[in-house]
């Protein structure tokens, strides 16, 4: 299993955490925002494959801001397929 952590931008959590094994993403935990929400996500999220994340939650806009905690995990997510 190899962890991640990545930073964070015009989001309200500072940084968001997980883990990717055989392509399947684990251990989601966002570093502030709204507790209800990234919980949920993380939830949700937990054992599937990684590769979807991206495809799911990839340009999920918050309010105008031109991303979200969705798009900032799937970002994230789609780095570290790349590495």
């Amino acid at each position: 299993m190899k962890d991640f952590t990545i930073p964070t931008h015009n989001i309200c959590p500072r940084s968001i955490s997980f883990s990717l094994e055989d392509g399947k993403i684990y251990n989601i935990k966002f570093a502030g925002g709204c507790p209800g929400n990234t919980k949920a996500i993380a939830k949700l999220l937990e054992g599937t494959d990684a590769q979807r994340v991206v495809d799911i939650l990839k340009g999920n806009d918050c309010g105008g801001k031109g991303t979200s905690c969705a798009d900032q995990l799937a970002l994230g997510v789609e780095k570290a397929l790349a590495e």
